[in-house]
């Protein structure tokens, strides 16, 4: 019985069917590995985080997969406007690091990316509430990938959203 059940698990493993494996036998059956999945690995383990991104603090990510990523952010009282309101260049700063991710799940391996548009929509006023972030592929060209970011409290309440255009090229 335990030859024909690792049989059947071999003979699943890169299909569809693959509901009931872990995740990370998930990960490495359906998604191709590039320089930046592996980084995507690196920080959702605890990697150090570039000085730009330590400076602004804007942490890492949670998890991703194939076109999207998610994240939790908790605003520190120095970010935050006199009225306690979250300052909008910040969330910004938050949606180009989202939406940075989101292509780095789809970019080709011999290809690296730039942000070349961002554009936010403040919905709803923004308190020292965490944030959950999630980010998405919308379309993808050979030159240009597409992302929509969200913004919402824990409650689900949606406060704020994001689409940017990362330039995809080959690396200089």
């Amino acid at each position: 019985m335990r030859g024909r059940l690792r049989s059947f698990v071999k003979s699943r493993v890169g299909t569809k069917h693959h509901f009931f494996y872990p995740v990370s036998v998930q990960r490495a059956a359906s998604i191709k590995m590039t320089w930046a999945k592996d980084r995507l690995d690196a920080l959702k383990a605890g990697a150090a985080l570039p000085p730009v991104v330590q400076t602004l603090g804007l942490g890492s990510l949670e998890d991703w997969g194939d076109g999207w990523v998610k994240k939790r952010w908790e605003p520190k009282p120095e970010l935050l406007n006199s009225d306690g309101s979250m300052f909008g260049g910040y969330i910004a700063a938050l949606a180009d690091q989202a939406i940075a991710f989101a292509a780095m799940t789809v970019v080709p391996a011999d290809r690296i990316f730039r942000t070349v548009n961002l554009q936010i929509q403040f919905l709803r006023l923004g308190r020292a509430h965490d944030l959950l972030i999630e980010a998405r592929i919308i379309a993808q060209t050979r030159q240009l990938i597409s992302c929509r970011a969200e913004f919402r409290r824990e409650d689900g309440e949606l406060i704020a959203e994001a689409t940017g255009q990362q330039l995809v090229a080959p690396p200089q």
